[in-house]
């Protein structure tokens, strides 16, 4: 998984700064205009490294969350 930024110029996404193949499925999240999502360094950082563990296949099962909250006192 790759995470990039663009713009839409023409009606289409412009992704800057990451070559992409033809065909490459993407997500798009657009903000709404009073919206931001800012990242400290360190929050950036920590969301790229979760990226990589997803990557990986380094995950919980949705049921292994559920069950690790049901022990929380």
């Amino acid at each position: 998984m790759k995470l990039a930024t663009g713009v839409v110029v023409g009606g289409k996404v412009v992704v800057e700064g990451l070559p992409l193949a033809e065909g490459t499925r993407v997500t798009v999240l657009a903000r709404e205009p009073e919206e931001s999502f800012d990242l400290t360094p360190d929050e950036e950082t920590e969301l790229l490294l979760s990226i990589g563990e997803a990557d990986r296949g380094e995950t919980l099962s949705a049921e292994e969350v559920l069950e690790g909250l049901r022990r929380r006192p």
